[in-house]
């Protein structure tokens, strides 16, 4: 399957990344327009891939424009195309990205900011039994593909958790993220959309885990009417 990504999207943010300012964007902004309809067509593809094997209900592609109100950056475009794709709630939880950028592409999946509940029922789960989560951390296969489980995590053990509990290493983290980087070639290679379907494809064993942890109590009983 070939991707629809051209190799001009890395030339045009490599040049706005040397002369990020309005004046230059705007004299080029129907050429980046170009880009990024080719690029839509691309997330479109995927999404319509993913829905093949997974319940996901919609597509965000992000603009490029900065929001630098509170930022110390205050460049006006970012360098990169990025898009997000949902599955269906409260059912079923997690996400996927898809982030285009010269010298940095990536696809990423798991739980970027879990909300307050959502964080103290996973770290409580962990703390009653950690087993199943390990064994899936752990696979084989999925390791091939996915690598280690990342994300920001607390010097300690958060409040009301013991710090020397045998799964603290996994209750004091405060993302449950994966990524898995790709070079510029990669990206631009034939079967790119493949093998990020075929990587998304295998995240499901963890996101399984996750939706059923986050849909019942400690107990097994459904949080969902």
């Amino acid at each position: 399957m070939a991707t629809s990504i051209p190799s001009e999207v890395f030339t045009f943010f490599k040049e706005l990344a040397k002369n990020n300012n309005r004046a230059w964007f705007n004299e080029r902004k129907a050429h980046f327009k170009t880009l990024e309809a080719d690029v839509k067509k691309t997330y479109n593809t995927l999404f319509e891939m993913l829905k093949k094997h997974d319940d996901v209900d919609s597509l965000k592609m992000f603009r490029i424009y900065r929001d630098v109100r509170f930022s110390k950056n205050k460049e006006p475009y970012k360098t990169h195309f990025g898009g997000a794709f949902h599955r269906k709630k409260p059912y079923l939880r997690g996400g996927y990205y898809l982030h285009i950028s010269p010298g940095d592409s990536f696809i990423a999946t798991g739980f970027w900011d879990p909300n307050k509940e959502d964080l103290e029922r996973i770290r409580r789960e962990f703390e009653v039994d950690d087993t199943e989560i390990r064994e899936i951390l752990a696979d084989k296969k999925f390791k091939a593909v996915w690598g280690e489980l990342q994300g920001d995590e607390l010097v300690s053990a958060p409040k009301g958790f013991d710090k020397e509990h045998p799964a603290i290493d996994l209750i004091r983290k405060k993302q449950y993220i994966f990524i898995k980087k790709y070079s510029d070639a990669e990206v631009l290679s034939d079967n790119f959309l493949q093998e990020v379907n075929d990587a998304f494809k295998a995240i499901r064993p963890y996101f399984d885990y996750k939706s059923e942890v986050l849909t019942t109590d400690l107990n097994g009983v459904s949080l969902i009417e």
